[in-house]
This record gives C-alpha cells, structure tokens and sequence, in this order.
C-alpha cells in the first residue's frame, strides 16, 4: 500500500512539473483588460466565440494551442475570449453592458455586438477584434483562420 502511494504521489509531482511548463494563451475578461489597460497600454486581440460554432472550436484546439501564436499573443497583445451568448453583466469603461438578448433566439451579447458588427450583414462567428493601444479597432475578422493566416496578421500588426 506504501509502495502504491508512493507512485501515485510521484505520478502527480510529475503531472503538475509539466503542467506548468505547458504554454496556453493568457485570455483575459474584459474587467481584468481595463485594469491592464490602465497599467500599461498594449495592443489587444479579441475573439468572440460561441459553444456551438465548430469554426470557433477548430481554431481553439489548432490554432490557439500553437506556440508561435501562443507566444506573439502573449507577449504584444492582451488577449480577450468571450463567449458571445454569455449572460454576464459586465462593467467596462465606466459603462454597464448585458445580453438584452438573454433567453432568446441568437442571444447575442451587448459587447460582440458593438465590436464585432459588420456594415448591413447579420452578426457571425467566429468574430475576431484587433485594437491598438488606444482601444481603436484597427481589424476585423469574421472567419477561420489556421495558423499560417493568423500569424501573417499578427506578425504585421
């Protein structure tokens, strides 16, 4: 029995060695980007996201799991992940902002809406953001993109 916790124990030492050398992209909320904002400015990457959009999940599990993008995210962008159906009140820039549409059909937050709307076309998924310091958009995607086409954006931004 001795010998039986023994391993166990040191299978979990290990386990939790290489969990914390896995590199994974340091998403943000919205409250924790204005408090970094205020710090310190630095561009922002957003991706809006739904549960359901396969797109969406591709690029969580292919592209967002890459280490090139993992790095260039992590070191030049604060980067958001919001979950465009979520219910959450959320205070940003001294304004309240909710999901009018909670409960509904196509349940659509406030803030996607707001920044991820396209001219006279219906919202869609994925919806990814990019702004400069200053918190003014400077791009708009609203596709998959793998990962040679995200870091073609990311390193000319």
């Amino acid at each position: 029995m001795k010998r039986f916790t023994f391993h166990i124990l040191l299978l979990m030492l290990v386990n939790a060695a290489f969990s914390q050398n896995e590199k994974v992209v340091h998403w943000l909320n919205f409250e924790q980007l204005e408090d970094s904002l205020a710090t310190n400015p630095k561009k922002v990457f957003i991706d809006f996201y739904a549960d359901w959009c396969a797109p969406c999940l591709k690029m969580q599990r292919e592209v967002f799991t890459d280490e090139k993008i993992i790095e260039i995210l992590n070191e030049d962008y604060y980067a958001v992940k919001m979950n465009v159906e979520s219910t959450d009140t959320i205070h940003f820039g001294n304004e309240v902002f909710i999901n009018e549409r909670a409960n509904r059909r196509n349940p659509v937050h406030q803030i996607p809406l707001l920044m991820a709307r396209q001219k006279d076309k219906p919202f869609s998924l994925p919806a990814l953001v990019f702004l400069d310091e200053k918190f003014q958009a400077t791009a708009r995607y609203f596709q998959y993109l793998n990962v040679e086409q995200l870091l073609k954006i990311l390193e000319k931004r």
